[in-house]
């Protein structure tokens, strides 16, 4: 009876902390929501998409072009996932199937400290370092490029270490089997062990271009702030996270609402994204 009590109360106390958990997510919605609710009420949310500038604190004719930063959004972090998934994958292969012992222990090190250093760090690198070497190949510098590059080596540890714990989750028995019907080491991998454990991998890369879509200070610092429509990976862009922290602290009342409007389209785009991963056909 003793250890009966014991269980109902942990599992009432895990019960709690996921309510909690799951009420937070549902109170920031709802916030950015109730904020951005006079953008909704009067109509102004249409000219998000139809507007073709962002010029809200304008005297003469203001606009609510949002379509540019969501572009711009969506194109930093398709790069910058491209990037990043392919060596992120190999990455994991490596250490799990070719790598000695000492090396696949330092990977490990280095790619949960690479997870760890803030996001200002890498935007400092990349300004310094990033941005002059595309400089000298076609100004300004700071561009979609820059973006992608920064933000692929910030999810980069992501996709690495979901691979890698993907692969060690699948069960052992299919990979011998292979091995003992004759097949190759790469073909193991490619034709048995990464289809075992595809949906864990697309998980991780779903999770890293989430993180990616809603950094702030890595694109502030290298992709340039220009909100426009990018015809090139050089041109400058200007995200839509980069708008809200950059205009939110002089923002009047009727700006801080389209920032909080833009917040919680975001926020809906973030949801697509995972939504779409749900979708996903588990093998």
């Amino acid at each position: 009876m003793f250890r009966h009590r014991n269980d109902r109360g942990l599992k009432w106390l895990l019960s709690g902390v996921a309510l909690i958990c799951g009420s937070l997510v549902i109170g920031i919605v709802g916030f950015l929501l109730v904020e951005a609710w006079p953008v909704f009420s009067s109509g102004q949310i249409f000219a998000f998409f139809s507007d073709g500038a962002w010029q809200p604190g304008s005297d003469r004719e203001p606009q609510f072009g949002i379509t540019p930063m969501l572009l711009a959004s969506l194109a930093v972090t398709l790069l910058a996932t491209a990037l990043a998934v392919p060596p992120g994958i190999l990455a994991a292969i490596f250490q799990i199937y070719y790598s000695p012992k000492w090396l696949a222990t330092f990977q490990d090190r280095a790619m949960e400290l690479l997870a760890g250093v803030p996001s200002i760090i890498f935007g400092f690198w990349g300004l310094t370092v990033i941005v002059p070497i595309i400089n000298q190949i076609r100004p300004p510098g700071q561009s979609l490029l820059a973006g992608g590059i920064v933000l692929g080596l910030m999810i980069l540890p992501t996709v690495s270490l979901t691979t890698r714990a993907a692969l060690q989750a699948i069960d052992r028995s299919l990979v011998y089997g292979g091995a003992a019907l004759g097949l190759s080491r790469p073909r193991q991998i490619f034709s048995i062990a990464l289809p075992a454990a595809r949906s864990g991998i697309l998980s991780g890369c779903m999770l890293a271009m989430t993180r990616a879509i809603g950094e702030t200070m890595a694109v502030v610092m290298v992709c340039g702030n220009i909100a426009k429509i990018p015809h090139s990976i050089f041109d400058p862009v200007r995200p839509v996270t980069s708008t809200i922290a950059l205009e939110m602290g002089y923002a009047t009342e009727g700006h801080r609402s389209l920032l909080y409007a833009a917040g919680f389209v975001l926020v809906v785009l973030t949801g697509f994204l995972l939504l779409l991963r749900r979708r996903e056909p588990v093998l």
